[in-house]
């Protein structure tokens, strides 16, 4: 078995938090003294305050391994401590308590730009960097034309990087770390700065970093990502490390967890004395733990709930499913709907509903003779939360999660 590249041991970062002490200048400090200068020979420090004042542990507790060539995602809500894990590791900050081993050469991409200079051209930021990862300048000279064209910034290569757009210098900063070959990358969101053709490059350019051996840590907020790069998943709650495993156990985990917290949002807003309104949605069969998620490959029947204030005549109803990326999966309609004043439901059933596990929405609207009465992207979501029995690499697996039966038979033994 490999040797760890990454190692954590019971790693914890406290931050303090609330009113700031007062900055004190060289004559404030001269003036105290001379006020009272016994105050110079009592122990300890002066202490400010501490109204308003606190401390909190943005990480606490981390024990984790990493092994070489392995691609581990780290997910989590907002502010649940993964920046700060990687920062530790990047030895951009200190940790409070506990300790972190490296073994390998380490690049990292934590901020969009960081570590470059906005005086300096973007030819100049290039070599900057490649020196800043360790890496000689025949090695950076070996790759220069190669990040370039990955970061689509040839016109602009001699130019100061403070006249380039947060994307450019985005589009730079990850081509240089991609390509320099660092034995450990960490990546902290910068995906989600540039457009979905970026996004896709960028994914293609990591997938290749990966299979080419290389150790990834990877925070991300979307899931498909996660599930196309990724062998283990870290799910950091509350600074805490809550799961590490395989990668579809512990999203599909994190998923249910995240449909938990939304559960408020199943009863929409009251529309008021609007003709129609959608209210709600849930999934009537099969019943799982929670009633927007679907973890079978049963027959499906979905009910949206919805209440109309004035009579509706000739109406049509409209229906999508569309997926994270919010591709179009599936629509369907019907038309010449007669509602009378009063709650209604709307139900629709499949023989089966074989989707991949993630997050998908469903929009549903309805007409009536004088345009559009109501539309509404259903909250919650719909998490699929299926056993996945597609390909293992993701980018192999498509949208569909299809079971399928393999058998190999011998048609004709070859005489020799």
């Amino acid at each position: 078995m490999s040797e760890p590249a990454i190692r954590g041991e019971k790693l914890g970062k406290r931050y303090r938090i609330g009113e700031r002490q007062r900055y004190l200048a060289l004559r404030d400090i001269l003036t105290q003294t001379a006020k009272a200068p016994l105050r110079l020979f009592r122990a300890g420090a002066p202490k400010s305050s501490s109204n308003g004042t606190g401390h909190i542990w943005a990480l606490k507790d981390a024990s984790f391994e990493v092994r070489e060539g392995e691609v581990v995602g780290i997910i989590g809500r907002n502010g649940a401590g993964k920046s700060t894990l990687l920062k530790i590791l990047a030895r951009v900050t200190k940790p409070t308590e506990g300790f972190a081993k490296i073994h390998g050469r380490l690049g990292s991409l934590l901020e969009v730009g960081t570590g470059f200079h906005a005086e300096l051209t973007g030819r100049e930021n290039v070599y900057l960097s490649g020196a800043i990862l360790g890496m000689k300048k025949r090695e950076i000279v070996r790759k220069f034309d190669e990040i370039v064209a990955f970061a689509e910034v040839e016109k602009f290569i001699d130019t100061p990087l403070k006249h380039y757009s947060t994307g450019m210098q985005m589009r730079l900063a990850f081509a240089v770390a991609a390509h320099l070959e660092p034995e450990i990358l960490l990546v902290d969101e910068v995906l989600a700065v540039g457009d979905a053709a970026f996004q896709k490059k960028c994914l293609g350019k990591m997938g290749d970093v990966a299979h080419g051996g290389r150790t990834i840590l990877f925070v991300s907020h979307q899931m498909n990502q996660i599930r196309r790069l990724c062998e283990r998943v870290m799910w950091i709650d509350n600074g805490q490390v809550r799961e590490c495993g395989s990668t579809a156990e512990v999203v599909s985990a994190y998923e249910a967890a995240t449909l938990s917290r939304d559960v408020g949002k199943a009863q929409r807003p009251d529309g008021g004395r609007s003709k129609a309104h959608f209210q709600a949605w849930e999934i009537v069969e099969p019943r799982a733990s929670q009633p927007h998620m679907l973890n079978s490959l049963a027959p499906v029947t979905v009910k949206f709930i919805v209440q109309v204030n004035e009579p509706v005549r000739a109406g049509h109803h409209g229906i999508a499913l569309y997926d994270a990326e919010l591709r179009l999966l599936w629509g369907t309609e019907a038309n010449s709907i007669r509602l009378e004043p009063g709650i209604h439901q709307f139900v629709f059933t499949f023989p089966s509903l074989p989707l991949r596990p993630g997050f998908y929405t469903w929009r549903v609207s309805l007409y009536d003779g004088n345009g559009l009465v109501d539309m509404w992207d259903c909250l919650p979501e719909f998490l699929v939360a299926t056993e996945p029995v597609t390909h293992s690499r993701d980018e192999w697996a498509g949208i569909l999660n299809l079971p399928s039966r393999f058998e190999s038979s011998c048609l004709e033994e070859k005489v020799t």
